[in-house]
């Protein structure tokens, strides 16, 4: 029953107007806030983490306002995965930097987009294969339901979904030296059997991935990142350069720039990052263990 509910919830959310879903986000987000469950008290110690400047009150302020953000991004998901491009691209109300994109696409060597899970990240996808061919990797859910809802409204367009594993990690390096785009969440922590680097994210160390620095280094692609900012009336669609060590051959040097290059997303819309997720764990023995927290 449980595997059918989900499903069927996000299929009738699809059905509500954008600001319906959103004053529906901003509810839940409100209530996950008062609720002070483990949402509420990860965001309030990575925002601690990472805005030490910020005053006591404006760091309870920006976790408040993360939540609510959270909760948009939630209740938008089913209708950005059941409608059509052409609907989701009249919700695309302003771009920004889709030239940066366009220019290093037009280069030949394929394109590396970081999509960190800022704004409505689940909008990236269709925007960057309205442009050309896009291969990203995909996790399958535990609910086969939701797996299929989801990856049916990844799939739309010129969408290729690969495995994470080695054959889809080949996938994204075909990709790539056909010219096309791959699309990369950057800001996860790494599986304990990935490749993986310990570098600073907003100030503090956190593991990272290596993958994109292998991306680059094997196939000489240029890297940028891309975010949908949730504004009034939809979405702008922002690309960003991406931070210049990023294209280093030392390895930790790369790392670096790619935490530094999902920062600078991060610090133009603060609100909007996923701070309820754990990004500063697992790190080794002798680093702070961080979310100690009931």
């Amino acid at each position: 029953m449980k595997d059918h509910l989900a499903p069927l919830i996000f299929k009738l959310l699809a059905l509500l107007p954008l600001g319906l879903l959103r004053a529906l986000g901003n509810l839940i987000g409100s209530l996950m806030w008062l609720l002070n469950g483990r949402a509420a008290k990860v965001t309030r110690e990575n925002i601690a983490l990472c805005f030490p400047e910020l005053s006591a009150a404006d760091q309870t302020r920006l976790a408040r306002q993360s939540l609510r953000e959270t909760g948009k991004t939630a209740m938008e998901a089913g209708a950005i995965w059941r409608n059509s491009w052409p609907w989701l691209q009249g919700k695309i109300v302003a771009l920004e930097g889709d030239e940066i994109l366009r220019a290093k696409l037009a280069e030949g060597k394929g394109v590396l987009v970081l999509a960190p899970h800022h704004g409505n990240w689940e909008v990236v996808a269709p925007y960057l294969a309205s442009i050309a061919n896009l291969t990203a990797m995909y996790q399958p859910l535990d609910n086969p339901k939701m797996d299929e809802l989801v990856l049916a409204g990844r799939s739309k367009l010129n969408i290729t979904m690969a495995p994470t594993n080695r054959k889809g990690v080949m996938m994204l390096f075909k990709a790539l030296q056909g010219g096309t785009i791959v699309g990369i969440l950057p800001d996860q922590v790494p599986g304990r059997d990935a490749g993986i680097e310990i570098a600073p994210f907003m100030g503090q160390p956190a593991l990272t991935m290596t993958l994109v620095h292998g991306l680059a280094q094997r196939t000489g692609c240029a890297v940028c990142s891309c975010y949908a900012e949730r504004v009034s009336g939809g979405f702008k669609m922002v690309v960003l350069e991406a931070d210049a060590a990023i294209y280093s051959e030392d390895q930790a040097t790369a790392v670096a720039g790619l935490n530094e290059s999902v920062a600078a997303c991060v610090r133009r819309a603060p609100a909007q990052y996923q701070w309820e997720y754990k990004r500063f764990r697992r790190l080794p023995p002798e680093y702070p263990k961080r979310y100690q927290f009931k």
